[in-house]
């Protein structure tokens, strides 16, 4: 059995955007960033020393355009199939996220004013279906994508067999990955406390590191600490909007 292999591809600045390569008997793409990224991708999969005619599987974390957003593309310039969970088909299917966003704070509300987010990206038909736990072994990895909804209701992450998690956009580096190392909510969640959810459940399979679609790779330990406090602020959150409904 070969052990796999994380390589990052940086789609915007050093590690704004992420994709990554998963290395194992053949190679697998984890994410396609944002619409007229296609080019930059595939030439970042042969600077790796990959043919890009080699790649078995482009996987998609969830329905936002910085991560489908050159799926379509990639398929055609790779013949890769594309993975999707069949809950965030209607953003694939339509080349439109779900709208409204739903910040997860001032940075959110802030980008979601930028109209590079509301564009239409190509739309995509993925062929493989996720629809619970789908081991991506027939693809040459030894690797399982995993169901983690929240952030979308069709996210997902994929666990390696040497625990490496690509969480997609389930955690973010601070500042969009400017502060290296440092967990933070990404800019959107569609629902944070089932998101949190997944990622606690994520953290509970002890993954060696976490790889992400906006920063550096997060340590396990320093993101665990960064779940509780969250699960409080939630928590806090959640009492006082019951305070004020029982006042109304």
């Amino acid at each position: 059995m070969s052990r796999t292999k994380v390589v990052p591809i940086p789609v915007m600045g050093r590690h704004n955007i992420n994709a990554y390569l998963l290395l194992g008997r053949r190679p697998v793409l984890v994410d396609a960033g944002t619409p007229g990224s296609g080019r930059r991708i595939h030439d970042g999969l042969a600077a790796c020393g990959v043919d890009p005619a080699d790649l078995a599987l482009i996987v998609i974390t969830h329905g936002h355009l910085d991560h489908f957003g050159s799926a379509a593309e990639l398929h055609r310039l790779t013949g890769a199939p594309v993975a999707g969970h069949v809950a965030d088909l209607g953003p694939y299917r339509s080349g439109r996220v779900r709208e409204p966003y739903r910040p997860t704070g001032p940075m959110g509300r802030l980008m979601a004013r930028n109209r590079k987010l509301h564009v239409r990206a190509e739309p995509f038909e993925p062929e493989v279906r996720v629809r619970g736990v789908t081991s991506l072994a027939e693809f040459g990895v030894e690797a399982r994508i995993m169901p983690t909804p929240g952030h979308t209701a069709g996210s997902v992450s994929v666990l390696t067999d040497s625990g490496d998690l690509v969480a997609g956009d389930l955690i973010a580096g601070s500042f969009m990955g400017l502060i290296p190392g440092r967990p933070a909510n990404p800019p959107f969640h569609d629902d944070p406390r089932q998101n949190l959810a997944s990622l606690r459940s994520m953290l509970d399979l002890d993954p060696a590191r976490l790889h992400v679609g906006h920063g550096t790779p997060l340590d396990p330990a320093r993101v665990r600490r960064w779940a509780e406090r969250e699960h409080r602020r939630l928590a806090r959150r959640g009492a006082g909007a019951g305070a004020g409904r029982s006042e109304e």
